[in-house]
């Protein structure tokens, strides 16, 4: 039974384990923050797209500052509140041996 308990090693090989728990994090913050620049620069194009129906009262310096600190604002929350907190998460979930003390958990981390 005990042998059954143990964790079985990676299919990467030992090497993937040390490299693992700052790869996963490191990828999320990555991939995460292309995708919340394109959303701010939606954001930024949709603000220039409307200024001759919505904001003619801005002008077209008003309406690119306005466009530019939405776009801007868009990135930065999106980073602060989604890719900031899943990260440590990864990180965490990896670090720790057994943190959920599942056996999905295990089987889950034999293959990552």
């Amino acid at each position: 039974m005990e042998e059954k308990n143990k964790l079985q090693k990676s299919i990467f090989g030992k090497w993937w384990q040390a490299i693992r728990i700052w790869f996963y994090p490191i990828w999320l913050l990555y991939e995460l923050s292309i995708r919340f620049y394109d959303y701010a620069i939606a954001v930024q194009n949709h603000f220039i797209e409307q200024q001759d129906h919505s904001f003619l009262h801005f002008g077209e310096m008003g309406t690119n500052t306005l466009a530019m600190v939405c776009g801007v604002s868009t990135f930065i929350i999106c980073t602060a509140f989604l890719t900031v907190p899943s990260s440590f998460v990864l990180y965490k979930f990896f670090k720790i041996e057994n943190l959920t003390n599942s056996q999905f958990e295990a089987k889950l981390k034999k293959y990552f």
